[in-house]
């Protein structure tokens, strides 16, 4: 059966595109991309998402991504700046992690699905 993609954010790491993360309907996934795995010296995004070609998946925030969210008087911020709600965590990684502190950074990947 089909899942249906709400959204999707590309991830980096050293500003190098890695692969796919994706909201669905019943949870989470990361995908590496292909050709960062096929490339020379691929970094992992975390050391809980190994490099891997088969997809991580979950039924909450994979908690690696969860932890870039910023927390109190910056989630705050970011939150009455955006309109967003505080337990909509794709929206939040979506919006505040473009320039995160650390190697991993996350863009909203805006196409149709």
């Amino acid at each position: 059966m089909m899942k249906t993609i709400y959204r999707r954010g590309q991830v980096y790491v050293h500003q190098r595109f890695a692969g796919i993360l994706e909201e669905y309907e019943d949870g989470y996934r990361f995908t590496y991309d292909s050709d960062y795995l096929q490339s020379e010296n691929p970094v992992a995004v975390s050391l809980t998402l190994q490099l891997q070609k088969q997809p991580y998946e979950s039924s909450t925030m994979v908690p690696f991504f969860d932890g870039l969210i910023p927390e109190g008087w910056l989630l705050d911020i970011a939150v009455n700046t955006w309109k967003i709600d505080r337990r909509d965590r794709m929206g939040l990684l979506l919006s505040v992690c473009k320039d995160c502190i650390g190697a991993v950074s996350i863009e909203p990947l805006n196409e149709i699905i």
